[in-house]
């Protein structure tokens, strides 16, 4: 982000940006042991992206607002088969102004990454998910799975050892009951 566009254009803070930007070595790693700047970025873009979760009986539905993003700027993805991640990064169009010889005097618009990560219930059907924004308000719908069937008592028949003495005697060993047990 160029520091001059939010009135920090000062020996100091461009000292502290060059530092935050050596801080991080060509793998995303940080060279201090610390979180590196994408972790930040993230946790940022996190905490700024508000969000509604309601449950319906047939299916969850996650509202975000994703103000200034068209469809196309918004990705929708599951990971590790149960996060829904939701993101979209918001980019100030200037090269055009740029040529014109315009300049910000005042930006306070939001601009940058937009994210969040929700764990889904066991129940929720990643095969079915939708999403549709408007007006800058994304809504994801995740299905439900099916409630599972109750299992049906197995029903075992209690049987009469008389009936069993008569079946041994005429067929010889019966299933599961032995001559010594008569």
């Amino acid at each position: 982000m160029d520091i001059s566009l939010m009135a920090l254009d000062t020996p100091f803070y461009r000292n502290l940006h060059h530092i935050l930007e050596a801080t991080d070595d060509g793998n995303n790693k940080s060279s201090t042991g610390g979180p590196t700047r994408a972790y930040v970025r993230d946790a940022r873009a996190m905490a700024a992206t508000p969000a509604d979760v309601k449950e319906y009986p047939n299916s969850y539905v996650f509202i975000v607002d994703m103000p200034g993003l068209k469809s196309g700027d918004i990705k929708v993805q599951v990971e590790e088969e149960n996060v829904l991640v939701i993101s979209g990064e918001r980019k100030r169009e200037h090269e055009q102004e740029e040529k014109e010889g315009v300049k910000y005097v005042r930006m306070e618009r939001r601009i940058g990454k937009f994210m969040r990560k929700f764990v889904l219930p066991e129940n929720a059907n990643t095969e079915k998910i939708s999403a549709i924004c408007q007006d800058g308000v994304l809504t994801v719908t995740v299905e439900k799975l099916p409630p599972p069937e109750p299992k049906k008592p197995k029903l075992i028949q209690v049987q009469d050892p008389v009936h069993l003495l008569v079946l041994y005697e005429i067929y010889g060993n019966v299933d599961g009951f032995p001559a010594s047990n008569f």
